[in-house]
């Protein structure tokens, strides 16, 4: 058996402000990326060369013009979200651009970073949509206020041995919490809500115990593979 460190990215999608994004290589953060280029996007994640992307944006637009699957799926254990709206809305409808911006984000992402599409087990390296509101209130175990996110999402972070301190804002932040889910994914701690149709939601469990990696001293997470 070999070791490998993981290495994870996160992005967190804006309208006019585009894309934040993370690097994070084991515990540590090792790079970040701000641009309104979705193509520079997958352009650093191929340089830092990332085995998952955790994105905060939709990855499908709605099929019925109602709440997707894995939104109405996630509404039923208490973790509310957008409603992503059909496409024929979101193209015309100034509030969806970060939407706009998040499904070519994907598109371009496709080749280098297929999109999770329920397959297990997972096949490396992939994107997967996911949700910052949902992954903090996963890994803590509690219903969290959005309204003290910045504070609750950096003590979450900081509680799995991240530095936040480099993480200027709540996009570098969320981008960070997207990796961290990325992490978690990885190692199989996950639930998928959805469908292929519409998309899936992945949002990260507690990490437990695994027979897949190890924790070492330095705080960093290692996974085993076949030598």
């Amino acid at each position: 058996m070999s070791m490998r460190i993981e290495r994870v990215a996160g992005v967190d999608v804006g309208a006019k402000k585009g894309f934040h994004a993370v690097a994070l290589r084991g515990r540590a953060l090792s790079s970040k990326l701000t641009t309104c280029s979705a193509a520079a996007v997958v352009a650093w994640c191929r340089e830092q060369r990332v085995s998952a992307i955790g994105i905060d944006a939709p990855s499908r637009w709605s099929l019925t013009g109602r709440a997707r699957s894995c939104e109405r799926e996630l509404a039923l254990v208490g973790l509310s979200t957008f409603s992503t709206p059909s496409r024929a809305v979101g193209e015309v409808h100034p509030f969806y651009g970060w939407m706009m911006n998040g499904i070519a984000l994907y598109g371009n992402l496709a080749s280098h970073f297929p999109l999770y599409d329920g397959q297990s087990p997972v096949v490396e390296p992939f994107c997967f949509e996911t949700f910052p509101q949902a992954i903090a209130c996963s890994l803590t175990g509690q219903k969290l206020s959005a309204a003290h996110k910045r504070t609750d999402r950096r003590r979450l972070l900081e509680g799995a041995g991240i530095a936040a301190d480099g993480l200027t804002n709540i996009d570098e932040i969320d981008a960070a919490l997207c990796a961290l889910s990325a992490r978690h994914v990885l190692a199989g701690c996950f639930n998928a809500y959805g469908d292929r149709a519409e998309g899936f939601i992945l949002v990260p469990t507690r990490l437990t115990s695994f027979s897949a990696c190890i924790t070492t001293a330095d705080g960093s997470l290692h996974f085993l593979s076949p030598s």
